[in-house]
């Protein structure tokens, strides 16, 4: 399969994944026009999409949605709660009911020779998704806006050939930087976002041999950069008592703004 990250970011999400014969999206919170641009790199376009599936209602993950779907009429999958907070989206504008698909996590969805398995995950949303696709050949996930981690995600993050992990602040920055008392307790708690060693200790848990390329995604404008994320991951990595060296892996940030080189894993 092919991952690329279009884009990743506090300010807008949105990853392609696809094979040959079947193309998705996860999140479109960006516009219409950027997302016409990523897939462009990979010779497509939105008309050859197959699904979006929208992880959770923030408009960082959802804002484009509606111009893109009115525009091409791609089915959108997410679960029952999320779908309600879309609708509710007065910014989206309407948006065709029939293309709504209700998901649920832990259960799988076939959308032609791609298997998409939603898995929950913790964040301050209705009820909000990973989501783990597969083929005949390759897995990948997506696994951002998670405030902790636990042996059920490593379950659903466990033989992965590529990845798309949140590595969205450093603590030190967020605890000293300007952002209100009330929302650095939101982003450290649970239900808020991984940190960058937080990321590192996931990935130290899940790498295997078979895993060929690790973005760092959904970093924060404000309180982290690329750098610092991606140093603070690789130590993590090579302090553990694994086997596994950060050097023993493609690992790589995400871009906010541009996308990333498309990858085959």
């Amino acid at each position: 399969m092919r991952l690329m990250s279009i884009a990743s970011g506090s300010s807008g999400n949105c990853i392609y994944v696809g094979n040959d014969n079947t193309h998705i999206l996860i999140d479109t919170g960006i516009s219409k026009k950027r997302v016409e641009e990523g897939l462009k790199q990979l010779e497509l376009s939105p008309d050859d999409l197959k699904g979006i599936f929208i992880t959770h209602e923030h408009s960082d993950h959802i804002s484009g949605l509606g111009v893109l779907s009115r525009k091409y009429n791609v089915p959108i999958y997410s679960t029952r709660e999320t779908i309600k907070a879309i609708k509710a989206y007065e910014s989206l504008g309407r948006i065709n009911e029939e293309l709504f698909v209700e998901v649920e996590p832990d259960t799988s969805v076939t959308i032609e020779d791609l298997t998409v398995r939603p898995f929950s995950i913790s964040h301050d949303a209705v009820n909000p998704v990973g989501y783990r696709v597969e083929d005949k050949a390759s897995k990948i996930a997506v696994a951002t806006d998670m405030g902790t981690y636990n042996d059920y995600i490593v379950e659903n993050l466990t033989g992965l050939n590529g990845l798309v992990l949140e590595a969205n602040h450093d603590v030190r920055m967020l605890q000293t930087g300007t952002y209100p008392y009330s929302l650095k307790q939101r982003i450290l708690g649970n239900k808020g976002h991984l940190c960058n060693e937080m990321a590192g200790r996931l990935l130290d848990i899940i790498l295997n041999e078979n895993m060929k390329k690790v973005f760092l995604g959904h970093l924060s404008k404000e309180n982290n950069y690329e750098e610092l994320a991606y140093e603070s991951v690789r130590m993590e990595i090579n302090l553990s008592e694994s086997a596994y060296k950060a050097d023993d892996f493609d690992i790589a940030v995400a871009k906010r703004d541009v996308p990333s080189e498309w990858v085959e894993v």
